[in-house]
């Protein structure tokens, strides 16, 4: 389960120090994607496969948006001896990342965030949705 929030820096060439917890639990090498909300999904080679299945299941007219979305700018990365991953400047553009970034394990898959975008998201959700939400889970 990928969890936790980490602030590392980007480079101006777009390589980003990604956490080592999270890079233990994606593997050696791994999927960085567009994501929803202006973020990027990165998911291990399993977890990519398994969305795979799950997209390729739906009838064409239900799943080529979702394809052309996750596939068409998907990259598959692996981490260089310092640890960083270079994010291609197509899905920089895409999450407006600059150096201040945020990466955040989200259950099956991390997303990799501009801070401020993230922030702003965050402070938008309050108490009572949470407890809504848990309320629907049954907790």
């Amino acid at each position: 389960m990928l969890i936790g929030e980490y602030n590392p820096s980007m480079d101006a060439k777009g390589r980003l120090h990604f956490p080592a917890k999270l890079r233990e639990d994606l593997g050696d090498r791994f999927i960085i994607t567009k994501g929803l909300d202006n973020c990027l999904f990165v998911y291990s080679l399993t977890g990519w496969a398994e969305l795979e299945q799950k997209i390729k299941a739906l009838p064409m007219s239900r799943s080529r948006n979702l394809q052309r979305f996750f596939f068409a700018g998907a990259v598959e990365v692996e981490a260089d001896k310092q640890g960083r991953v270079l994010i291609p400047a197509n899905l920089r553009q895409f999450a407006e990342l600059e150096s201040d970034v945020t990466v955040v394990g989200a259950s099956v898959r991390a997303e990799i965030w501009n801070s401020e975008k993230y922030n702003a998201l965050c402070s938008e959700v309050t108490a009572e949705d949470v407890a809504a939400a848990m309320d629907e889970l049954g907790f």
